[in-house]
């Protein structure tokens, strides 16, 4: 073909947008961490494991909805909270910290949560840690039947409770450890050791603070 005087022009190619983007799988473990403790990070541990997730979130309330400002709660700043955490994961790479809650301020509900995750994250699928007493109590939650479309709910399992639920629960087997937060401030309060309760440096922070003294 003679070319010659001829203008040629080059087709261009539009660039393809890739939606198919490897989504992410991260779980979150909230509540108000007063203080963290060993329960809290074996719990993690599992259901990172055992659902083969990429990271878990442990994400710090403001004022938990189901308590509210309660008398019965000693008065830890949010600051001791977060530093508590950060000394209790710090030796995990797979855990991290998320201000969310704390960042949203007010009374902490999971469905705004969830909303200001996924507005970050559009390509992240999270599942949200609950105990068998949570699972039991659901239908009181703020939003439950948006919630339940917007987030996967891992149940831990404990014996003795039944795996059942009106919503859908991915359930998790973890060890059985009889540890609790209220047990912790209890032990401090007597000027008992800490000792396979908490983290080494969670319990030298509270130690060095005075925290739960009184």
């Amino acid at each position: 073909m003679n070319t010659a005087g001829a203008v040629l022009t080059r087709t261009k190619v539009q660039p393809q947008l890739d939606f198919n983007f490897k989504k992410k799988h991260v779980g979150i473990l909230s509540g108000s961490f007063n203080p963290i403790h060993n329960g809290h990070l074996m719990i993690a541990q599992q259901v990172f494991e055992q659902l083969n997730l990429d990271k878990i979130l442990f994400i710090p309330s403001k004022v938990p909805p189901h308590r509210g400002v309660s008398r019965y709660i000693p008065k830890v700043s949010v600051d001791d909270r977060i530093n508590m955490i950060k000394y209790g994961i710090r030796d995990n790479p797979n855990f991290q910290l998320d201000m969310t809650d704390i960042d949203l301020g007010g009374v902490s509900y999971t469905y705004e949560t969830i909303k200001r995750l996924k507005e970050r994250n559009p390509n992240t699928e999270y599942y949200l840690i609950v105990g068998y007493d949570i699972v039991e109590n659901l239908s009181k939650w703020s939003h439950i039947d948006e919630l339940v479309k917007e987030v996967h709910f891992v149940g831990v399992c404990r014996k003795g409770y039944e795996k059942k639920s009106q919503y859908p629960i991915m359930w998790v087997n973890t060890p059985v450890i009889e540890i609790s937060s209220t047990v912790i401030r209890q032990r401090v309060r007597e000027g008992k050791s800490l000792k396979y309760y908490v983290p080494d440096d969670v319990a030298w922070y509270i130690k060095d603070k005075g925290i739960y003294k009184k």
